[in-house]
């Protein structure tokens, strides 16, 4: 049975045979079956940006990540796949901090990257 008092507002709740009151309400004895904040998670507008990420294996192993889009934001993986997840985490952090400042989100929407093979002289060992 769901509960349909003032109280429950959108959210489907489970009666538990409380009694309501003239206003409306119940005495708060009703049990939330599915969190509130799914509601407010699904109606966040999204952002989306391209970030560029730098994977440097390791001498003992694992990779750490670098993300040049955004100064200091630096995670590190056991895997390629754990490697790539740490920086989504790492990303999203970065960002929300940004956001909590106040501050403008850079990302790498319109850079390019390029590889270069240099030959360069060797230091003489003296």
């Amino acid at each position: 049975m769901a509960c349909s008092c003032l109280c429950a507002g959108n959210a489907p709740l489970l009666d538990l045979g409380h009694e309501h009151r003239i206003d409306g309400f119940c005495d708060l004895r009703c049990l939330t079956v599915s969190p509130p904040s799914y509601k407010i998670a699904s109606q966040m507008k999204k952002s989306r940006g391209h970030f560029n990420i730098v994977l440097r294996p390791e001498p003992e192993g694992g990779f750490t990540v670098l993300v040049p889009a955004l100064p200091g934001c630096v995670t590190y993986g056991r895997t390629l796949a754990k490697a790539k997840k740490m920086a989504k985490d790492a990303i999203s952090g970065y960002i929300d901090s940004l956001r909590k400042h106040n501050e403008p989100v850079p990302t790498d929407d319109d850079s390019l990257v390029a590889s270069l093979d240099l030959e360069y002289a060797e230091a003489s060992r003296r």
